[in-house]
């Protein structure tokens, strides 16, 4: 996909409309995520495994940064969730941007693993401050109901640009400089287009939502309790299990998959140019699985989105196990993947309003992103640990077709509380 697709995508109605909110865009918040996906998430491969060969590095401790990383992230999204909600979000999002360009400044000049450690643990701990989780907090807590589903979903369809921007462009940094180099030029993304945009975030107090009642009123649909909804409310809820464990095994397979999938693909025999053109349509193809789901989202439902999404997975993984180590065998089922992944972030964005509550977003969201979060954390390091004992990622694969299948299936029981959930509500009317 060339600058002018992108161009002309960028431009279209679907991604077109400005959202605005107090002077700011929904469109300009989309290019901050862009800077903040590419630059904090999607360079880690790349980044790591040119410092791992520079400085000798295990794959396993390179993988153990990222995940103590994750799991600080997980644990911060609670304090971030709950400022949020308190309308600081554009502070928590333009601090955020300014640690991390410092952060990565800062890691250009690394030469232990200590460091390393430290820097990208840091990193890590930001995520939940710069990437969707407060993004999206922002959107619920500053627009009602059908405005922040729309917003939300237009939101990721920007972000979805960030692994087709960043991945080449960190490739050629790599190949044309150093490491380093490159780390100072990600860290001034932060500093100049993070800070700018995050600056501009609305700085009015949360406006109220309509209550759930209203809403179950408007679609004919049984009144639902409403009142003191926050985290303990939640906690009480098997909906808010169910979904969270759903998240969970979505996380760890998708998270292993898309950390390994570089050196996977050089395992398998793959060209390094190969190898970036397939993470590259991960990009697209999630924008792609987006559009669709705008077009078409007044047609199925989120449980149902999210059982055919999530059965996606294990044939994924079989495809890249079992069928010839060919690019063109290959790019078919990265673009489903990438469609999946992008496709599931809105899933987990509106599950919440629309299935909990959308009272207390952040804060809910915060508490369920905790464990999911851990279980994502640890995901890649234990991965890295399996092909240490068997030698390839040949059997990693076939232990993600296993969980793959089993993130499909909880989606089903999802399914089955939500009408067990409605029929009682109308048996007590």
């Amino acid at each position: 996909m060339n600058l002018g697709s992108i161009n002309r995508i960028l431009k279209s109605p679907v991604l077109a409309n400005e959202n605005r909110k107090g002077g700011f865009s929904i469109s300009m918040l989309g290019i901050a995520q862009i800077c903040s996906w590419g630059t904090l998430y999607y360079s880690f491969p790349q980044i790591a495994e040119a410092i791992s060969q520079d400085l000798g590095f295990a794959k396993t401790q390179v993988y153990g940064a990222l995940t103590l990383g994750l799991l600080l992230s997980a644990f911060a999204g609670l304090p971030f969730g709950a400022a949020i909600d308190r309308g600081l979000g554009k502070h928590v999002m333009t601090l955020g941007s300014l640690m991390a360009g410092v952060l990565l400044m800062l890691g250009s000049q690394l030469n232990s693993l200590l460091g390393f450690y430290v820097i990208f643990a840091a990193v890590g701990f930001l995520h939940s401050a710069t990437l969707y989780d407060a993004a999206f907090s922002v959107i619920a807590n500053n627009f009602n109901g059908h405005d922040s589903r729309r917003h939300i979903t237009t939101l990721t369809l920007w972000g979805g640009f960030a692994s087709t921007v960043f991945i080449p462009l960190i490739e050629l940094l790599l190949q044309t400089s150093d490491w380093r180099t490159t780390m100072l030029v990600l860290g001034g993304i932060n500093l100049f287009i993070g800070i700018t945009i995050y600056g501009r975030l609305p700085k009015a107090k949360p406006v109220k939502k309509p209550s759930l009642q209203g809403e179950a009123q408007m679609k004919g649909k049984p009144e639902l309790k409403s009142q003191n909804q926050g985290i303990r409310w939640a906690l009480s809820h098997p909906m808010f299990w169910t979904l969270m464990i759903c998240f969970a095994f979505f996380a760890a397979t998708t998270t292993t998959f898309k950390f390994h999938l570089y050196p996977l693909l050089i395992e398998k025999g793959l060209s390094a140019q190969h190898v970036v053109a397939i993470l590259a349509i991960l990009g697209p193809s999630q924008v792609a699985g987006r559009v669709l789901l705008k077009l078409f989202s007044e047609r199925i439902s989120i449980i149902k989105l999210g059982v055919l999404t999530a059965s996606m997975l294990p044939v994924v993984f079989l495809a890249f196990n079992y069928l010839p180590a060919q690019f063109i065998w290959l790019v078919p089922f990265a673009m489903i993947f990438g469609a999946a992944t992008g496709t599931m972030t809105i899933v987990k964005g509106i599950a919440v309003p629309e299935l909990l509550t959308r009272e207390s977003y952040g804060a809910i969201n915060g508490a369920m992103n905790v464990p999911v979060k851990v279980i994502k954390a640890l995901s890649p390091t234990l991965a890295a640990l399996v092909w240490v004992v068997t030698g390839s990622y040949a059997g990693l694969l076939d232990w993600l077709i296993l969980l793959g299948g089993i993130s499909a299936l909880c989606f089903l029981v999802a399914s089955f509380i939500t009408k067990r959930t409605e029929a009682n509500m109308l048996a007590i009317k």
